[in-house]
């Protein structure tokens, strides 16, 4: 892994990992009138279960660790598909490319997660309502937008003439 591509997706991971983590705070707390605190137990109650809820601080830390974990997770597929692709290097390219491409990325994210990922940890099939559909398009400008912008930038000198993933 060069340290052109390691630093890429530090400054990535840390800018998705704050933006997604500031628009699931805000909307907890204004549009669902819970706490953030709550929110950050949701998060960890996927590995520790209902008893999450009830682990005040050290629980709700323990599902921030997982929400940075899961921002590092997805830069990481994200700045790997760009480094490999030339194809979409070039989609990156323009400002619609970048819109484009986070209009797809986004939604395959929460889907993943959604429906793969939180259903095997947790051992319940998702729950289909308002929420899930706010979280499928809400994952397209704070989720994937910043993924997307913050890899595309610079993207000629990531692909170093390798493999075309396409």
């Amino acid at each position: 892994m060069s340290g052109q591509f390691l630093a890429r997706l530090v400054r990535t991971w840390l800018v998705i990992a704050t933006v997604d983590g500031l628009f699931a705070s805000a909307l907890s707390v204004f549009a669902y009138k819970s706490t953030v605190t709550r929110l950050w137990q949701g998060v960890a109650s996927t590995v520790l279960g209902p008893a999450a809820f009830t682990g005040g601080v050290r629980t709700a830390f323990v599902g921030v660790l997982l929400h940075l974990g899961v921002a590092l997770w997805w830069s990481a597929v994200f700045l790997a598909l760009v480094t490999a692709s030339r194809h979409l290097r070039r989609v990156l390219a323009s400002p619609a490319g970048v819109v484009e491409v986070a209009a797809i990325y986004g939604p395959a994210i929460w889907l993943v997660m959604s429906l793969v990922v939180i259903p095997m940890l947790t051992g319940r099939p998702p729950t289909i309502t308002t929420r899930w559909w706010v979280q499928l398009v809400g994952h397209i400008p704070f989720v994937a937008l910043p993924i997307v912008v913050m890899s595309a930038r610079g993207v000629s000198a990531l692909g170093g003439g390798g493999s075309d993933v396409e």
